[in-house]
């Protein structure tokens, strides 16, 4: 058994785990301060997130029917591409709220 055949076989499409990852080392690579560890572990996290919220947000799409959708797989995988690049921007506005946080350099009424 092949490595994609093994992730299609737990429902994860490996199309879409690319289109994740793609996404993360575009947000890494965006960044003002670049971090190697950043360049390695934002695609780690951005195939996840497009992993496990891709077929979600399609299903959501589609059953609102807003925006109109079209039915090639190039649609879903460029929403998985998205979904990769802004759940890494928002987990950095997370930590950086609970640095913040626990340094306790802003009241919590402050954070955004």
């Amino acid at each position: 058994m092949s490595f994609h055949d093994f992730l299609t076989t737990i429902g994860l499409d490996p199309a879409i785990l690319g289109a994740g990852a793609a996404g993360g080392l575009l947000r890494s690579l965006s960044r003002k301060r670049f971090k190697v560890r950043e360049v390695f572990l934002s695609p780690v996290c951005g195939t996840l997130a497009a992993g496990y919220l891709t077929p979600w947000a399609v299903h959501i799409v589609r059953y609102y029917g807003w925006p109109p959708m079209p039915t090639d797989a190039s649609a879903v995988y460029a929403m998985a591409f998205l979904i990769g690049t802004i759940a890494m921007w928002i987990s950095d506005l997370v930590f950086e709220a609970i640095v913040r946080r626990i340094k306790g350099d802003a009241p919590p009424s402050e954070l955004p």
